[in-house]
């Protein structure tokens, strides 16, 4: 069984061999494989040829596309700071939509316009060629209020939540349609699965969470499934407070942060779905010991239950010792559901 047919299968409720096994790399594979990180994110051929050896390596069911969260507001004109080995940083002193007058001014950029949704794009179709059938390929975009945190700025985001309301859903609006336009340009190039990163959701409230942010990832779910592909939602972060939100998605995955206790989720969201995490990636995962590891992916794995992908509650970090994200892939393969 090849990792994209585990992936796929399992998620349709099928009998599988193993547990997939599927990891946030990207500072830590650059790093394992001597890459500069500003290479990895501007380079598409870096980050194919980085995510490929470290998913063969360490026996990863996946490739991701995922990099920063700045392609697509670089795109639509935003303000980056770069550096050699960290990712990319908006500028938020200079936000794009600093004005909100702005975003009837803005346009949502063609993702096959050479810029920063472009690399990713022909990340997607390089993966197809590399390692089509092979790996699951997994292609990335933001999710409504990342985006929309990343156009306007975060801290006046969250005062505009309160103090301008109508605003944020024509926000909203504008990052849904960019999203699901960049999201259709990686189908066309041949990704399984699209993960959708929407950190900043977890620092709203539930109330503000159901009338705002929930309506607007669902058009956004509701869209990537038409487009005939399953979706990975990721949030960083405490999402507790909004789990029975995320469960009425209908995400085929909800990757959560170790701030979000897998036996409660299970609860919350039921026996069928499925469930990605959750280790503590900095505390458990790099600082830990083998041994550790292997108690708290374990402990993970009875909170889970079946349905359930073995991985880490974030990225992996690049100081992670190798040995540790060895257990958990020997987890994997030695669990089935």
């Amino acid at each position: 069984m090849t990792g994209r047919e585990r992936v796929l299968e399992h998620l349709e409720g099928r009998r599988v061999d193993r547990f997939p096994f599927m990891p946030i790399t990207m500072m830590f594979a650059a790093a394992r494989a001597g890459v500069r990180y500003r290479d990895y994110v501007t380079d598409h051929r870096a980050l194919v040829e980085v995510q490929v050896r470290t998913a063969r390596e360490l026996d990863f069911d996946h490739v991701s596309c995922i990099s920063d969260p700045a392609r697509e507001t670089a795109d639509c004109g935003g303000a980056l700071e770069w550096f050699d080995d960290q990712p990319p940083a908006l500028v938020e002193s200079r936000a794009l939509l600093a004005d909100k007058a702005a975003l009837a001014r803005l346009d949502v950029p063609d993702p096959l316009g050479g810029g920063r949704m472009h690399d990713r794009v022909k990340a997607a179709a390089l993966f197809r060629e590399r390692v089509g059938g092979e790996k699951l390929i997994e292609g990335w975009v933001e999710g409504p209020c990342a985006a929309a945190a990343d156009l306007r700025g975060i801290n006046t985001l969250m005062l505009d939540f309160s103090d301008d309301p109508d605003f944020v859903r024509a926000l909203f609006d504008f990052v849904v349609v960019l999203e699901l336009r960049f999201a259709r340009a990686q189908v066309d190039a041949g990704i399984d699965l699209m993960g959708v990163g929407d950190a900043a959701a977890s620092l709203v409230g539930p109330r503000v969470y159901e009338d705002l942010v929930w309506p607007h990832e669902k058009k956004l779910v509701d869209g990537l499934h038409s487009l005939g592909v399953p979706v990975r939602l990721h949030i960083c972060g405490n999402t507790r407070p909004i789990l029975r939100g995320l469960g009425r998605l209908g995400c085929e995955i909800v990757d959560l942060d170790y701030l979000s206790p897998l036996d409660e989720a299970r609860r919350v969201l039921g026996e069928r779905q499925v469930l990605l995490g959750n280790i503590d990636p900095v505390r458990v995962l790099q600082d830990g010991t083998p041994a550790s590891v292997a108690e708290a992916v374990a402990r993970c794995h009875a909170q889970a239950g079946s349905r359930w992908i073995v991985s880490a509650g974030c990225e992996v970090p690049r100081g992670t010792p190798l040995e540790n994200l060895q257990v958990l892939g020997e987890y994997a393969r030695n669990h089935a559901p």
